[in-house]
Formats: C-alpha cells, structure tokens, sequence
C-alpha cells in the first residue's frame, strides 16, 4: 500500500508543461451552474429510493453499464487534465478550482450515480433476495433450517457490484501507474489509455439506457425511478447537444453520443410517464408489482 501511494505521489511531482490560468469568469459560472443543476437533478431519484425503502424496478444491467460508463469518463478526463491538477501547486485557490471544472462535473456525475447504484443495493427489494417456494399442495414440507436460495436477480445485483468495483480498482491502479511511470497525456501510452476509457465510456453510455427501456416495459411499471429527475435531465441533455452542435469546430462524433443518450432517457421517461398515468387509472401503486387481476385487464 505504501508503494501506491508513492506512486501517486511521484505521479503528482511531475511538472507540466506550462501553467496558464484560464481567467474565463463567465464559463466558471456556467460550469458552476451545471454543476449544481446535476447535483439537484439527481436528488428527486436519491429520495424517491429512500422514501420507499426500495429499488424496485431498476435494471442491474443498467446501473452496470451506467456505473462502468462513469467512471471510465472520469478517469479519463482526469488523464487528459493531469497537467490542470499539477498546475494547482503553482496557481491559486481560484484559478486551479477554475481549471478543475471540467474535473467536479464529470466526478459529481460519477459521484451521484454510483450513489444511486449504492441505494439500490441498499434497498433491494428483500421478498425478491431470495427464491421462496410454496408449500406442495400433496404433503406438508419438512421444517428445514437451511435459508431459501438466493434469487437469480440477487446474485446478478451482486455480480453487477464486484464487476463495478474490480472495474474501478484496475482502471484506477493502471491509470496511476501510467502517470507515475509514462508521464501525462503527452505521452502517447497514457494518451490511448485515456482515449480507450474515454471510447469505452462513450459506447455503454449509448447502450445504459436499453436494459432499463426493455425492464420498464415489461413491468409496466415505474417503480423506485424517479420521473421528476428525467424530466430535469432529458431538457438538459437536448440544450447541452444543441451546443455542442453550434459550437464552432465540433462534429457529429462531440455530440452523436449525448443525443443518442438523451433520445433513450426521453423514451424511458415516455414510457414512465405512460405507466404512471395508467396504474393510476387502474388504482394500482407506481411501485405495486402484484399480477393484474382479472379487472385490470378489463380496464386495459
């Protein structure tokens, strides 16, 4: 453990090339602002989670790519502004957090996601933990003191957990060893590391969307997701692409993968809405999974 923090402390030694604070006030505010709009964006799905004391209805496998697509986001945005963080022993207070900003959004988005990924676990639903069976109808079961199995969808939230952790110790222990030992962005190995988390990042976060579209739908439910912080975060998206796309020198590829990213967070959203409107026609709970009864289905 000492030698990997030597590392990381020969790998923050290391001079960059130059130091030129920004001095953009206006794009400071503005990053600010994102900031704390991703932060109250995400709040409504924090509450929702632990006001109900369930998860119920989210994907794994969406959490997972979400997870996996964050944190290969924020390393490699921390690879290419390595030279920004080693600059803040030579510039001031201000003008290092200025040079970080890009840093706070992208490690605030991780953060908050990964604590949505964390309240999941936390409040997973526990009838569906483990595989209860009915007595049979034939003979009366024998006591039996060995606990119930656990659940297929359990063990796969599990699975889910280890990849996301293992994907966090690998990525983080190579990304600090390319800095202490290669040298920063400058250098091509660190450069295609960042590049490969930074693709890697990009395509699970076209795909994050697809296993909780097919859940959703399939429940016809909305259960533990939030539809306050979609309706904040889909608009959101749609104006971050807009200026993206009107932003002189950008092309398709700066702004391909938020749009596609947006379009299916508006779809899910669609169809919460949808299902929201519906079980509240039929009298049924956003988060009630019990089968529909023979009047449900007449009402559908």
């Amino acid at each position: 453990m000492q030698q990997f923090l030597q590392l990381v402390a020969k790998a923050a030694d290391k001079e960059p090339r130059q130091c030129i604070p920004l001095d953009d006030k206006t794009n400071l505010l503005i990053s600010i602002f994102l900031c704390l709009g991703l932060v109250v964006s995400y709040l409504p799905q924090h509450y929702r989670i632990i006001a109900n004391k369930t998860s119920e209805g989210f994907s794994a496998w969406f959490l997972l790519l979400g997870v996996v697509s964050s944190t290969s986001s924020f390393l490699n945005i921390i690879l290419l502004q390595w030279d920004a963080i080693v600059c803040c022993k030579s510039l001031s207070t201000g003008a290092c957090l200025e040079g970080l900003m890009g840093i706070v959004q992208i490690g605030l988005q991780w953060a908050m996601f990964c604590l949505v990924f964390l309240l999941f676990l936390v409040y997973f639903p526990e009838n569906k933990k483990r595989e209860f069976h009915a007595p049979s109808s034939l003979h009366l079961d024998l006591p039996n003191k060995m606990p119930p199995p656990l659940s297929a969808e359990w063990k796969v939230s599990l699975l889910v957990a280890i990849v996301c952790i293992g994907h966090l110790a690998i990525t983080f222990f190579i990304s600090v060893l390319l800095l202490a030992i290669v040298g920063g962005p400058e250098n091509w190995l660190t450069n295609y590391w960042a590049a490969f988390l930074g693709i890697l990042s990009m395509v699970l976060a076209s795909l994050q969307y697809l296993p909780q579209i097919w859940k959703t739908w399939k429940s016809k439910t909305v259960g533990a997701l939030s539809i306050p912080m979609m309706m904040l975060q889909t608009p959101g998206t749609a104006l971050f692409v807009y200026s993206l796309v009107v932003r002189p020198g950008t092309n398709w590829t700066a702004w391909i993968t938020y749009m596609v990213t947006g379009i299916l967070q508006g779809t899910l959203l669609t169809l919460c809405i949808i299902w929201h409107f519906r079980n509240k026609r039929l009298g049924l709970s956003d988060l009630d999974t019990a089968p529909p009864t023979e009047r449900t289905h007449l009402l559908q």
